[in-house]
């Protein structure tokens, strides 16, 4: 299709592209701090939500509490741990409040996105059902999330060809699936089998958790105890809100710092809140203690320890070892136990995406992201006039939503004062010869699609301001306080 075949979109002063919780937060603060600019979201899908529109598995749910993962400037009237559907639903009072819905642009899949020095703009490229439309901007905004949506992680397990059963991915769950009676297998032991086998179990005749190794659980109660106490009491759901807020980053503040400074107290005090919820004589050693420190990987959240429950009743059993064969009506695993199976739930994860997996260019020149380093994990070295949301990946993602947002809202000022119409991060002649360091240090962080993902990713420096993943204990001291003319970033 040639390019006099692409129908022009027109032009906007900001482009967000997603409009999950990153792309719906970006512009509620763009909104806010900078209330003269133009804008458009663009997104993929054909609803709002992202992830959250894009996961429909059952019991699909937050492993984070929504009085962090909920938006720093929309109080959450929910429980602690909440269903997809009351997400989203929060999501369209943000949308409705905010009144963006004529503002974004569903079934918009970016293709390109080319930015210009000469012009001092980006050319978008969608596709949009049949038609190839143009959007060009000032500023382009990436909030697309990390998922790739469409190909989600599948091992090749030997003998899957014979099974005779279902195999099915929780990324792509069918809604006509009926497992009344059925013997399901489902592979993994992170946040998605966790939720998923206890929304099962009482429906399906067994679920077994078949896992490789173990994971980290916490089980909180599902409705906050000090919420009910303050909504009792009838004050400011703003005020109730913020409390809240405040306890539960307190929470994760505790659990990553002592993840690092006393692993094994916190990998004991992990074990030991676990341990009478599950069956009398259980082995916990091998089922439940992983091979990693606490923190390396996300602990599962089990509200009301439903997983535990499920165990209990003799409806879900696990089994900790790894796939030999698929048969025709279950699996063999490496000791020779063989599972009976006509469902199996591939909950083994997912593949990252990067920024979208949109091709870019500058001034013609394709960029390639892996010899690339990321500016505060908020920009990308040599890349003008673009940002990007990427949120904490054990704290609750919206939690750093909101504190990038507040960042580029000040970028955006700041260029605005200085009649600058570009700003490019720039490696000043000290870093010339910095060290680079992969993406994410695996000794920091380990999960299986992050190290799948790390040739495909840019990377980061050995110091400040070239360096992402901090905690958030850290980073809600740092951004706001970020220098943007500490010469990292160069006006034109």
């Amino acid at each position: 299709m040639g390019a006099e075949e692409i129908q022009d979109a027109g032009h906007v002063d900001v482009l967000i592209v997603g409009a999950g919780v990153s792309g719906i937060g970006a512009a509620h603060h763009l909104r806010d701090q900078c209330p003269d600019r133009t804008f458009v979201i663009l997104d993929a899908q054909d609803n709002r939500g992202g992830t959250w529109w894009t996961h429909r598995y059952p019991g699909v749910r937050s492993d984070s509490d929504l009085f962090t993962y909920g938006y720093r400037f929309k109080p959450w009237r929910g429980p602690s741990i909440a269903a997809g559907s009351e997400i989203l639903s929060y999501l369209d009072e943000v949308i409705d409040e905010d009144s963006l819905a004529s503002f974004i642009r569903y079934e918009h899949r970016v293709t390109s996105a080319s930015w210009s020095t000469a012009d001092r703009r980006w050319t978008v490229v969608v596709t949009s059902g049949d038609s190839r439309l143009r959007f060009t901007a000032g500023f382009l905004w990436m909030c697309p999330g990390y998922y790739n949506h469409a190909k989600p992680y599948q091992p090749a397990w030997p003998g899957m060809s014979q099974f005779q059963g279902v195999i099915v991915h929780p990324q792509q769950w069918p809604s006509d699936l009926i497992l009344a009676g059925k013997q399901v297998v489902v592979v993994g032991s992170g946040a998605t089998a966790a939720t998923l086998i206890p929304a099962i179990a009482g429906t399906a005749a067994h679920v077994t958790m078949l896992q490789r190794s173990p994971s980290y659980y916490l089980a909180p109660p599902a409705e906050d105890e000090l919420a009910g106490t303050l909504r009792a009491l009838d004050i400011p759901e703003e005020w109730t809100h913020e409390i809240l807020r405040r306890q539960h980053v307190a929470q994760l503040d505790w659990l990553a710092k002592t993840s690092f400074e006393a692993p094994e107290e916190l990998r004991a005090f992990l074990m030991e809140s676990v341990r009478p919820l599950l069956p009398e004589g259980f082995d916990i050693e091998k089922h439940f203690t992983p091979r990693y420190r606490p923190w390396q990987q996300r602990i599962a959240i089990v509200p009301d320890g439903d997983l535990f429950a499920a165990l209990r009743s003799g409806q879900a059993s696990i089994v900790t070892d790894t796939i030999s064969a698929f048969l025709p009506h279950g699996l063999r695993v490496s000791s020779g136990l063989e599972i009976p199976a006509d469902v199996v739930v591939s909950a083994t994860g997912f593949n990252l995406s990067v920024l979208g997996d949109v091709a870019f260019s500058v001034d013609g020149a394709p960029v390639d992201f892996t010899s690339r380093i990321t500016w505060r994990g908020i920009m990308i070295e040599g890349l003008p006039n673009m940002a990007y949301v990427w949120g904490y990946i054990r704290h609750s993602w919206t939690l750093r939503v909101d504190l990038v947002s507040d960042l580029v809202g000040r970028l955006l000022t700041s260029m605005r004062d200085k009649g600058a119409t570009m700003v490019v991060p720039a490696r000043r002649p000290s870093e010339s010869d910095m060290e680079l360091r992969p993406w994410s240090d695996p000794s920091n962080f380990s999960p299986g699609y992050v190290q799948r993902s790390q040739h495909i990713l840019f990377k980061q420096g050995d110091r400040e301001p070239w360096t992402h993943m901090m905690e958030h204990e850290q980073e809600r001291e740092v951004l706001p306080a970020v220098d943007l003319d500490d010469g990292s970033l160069v006006y034109r």
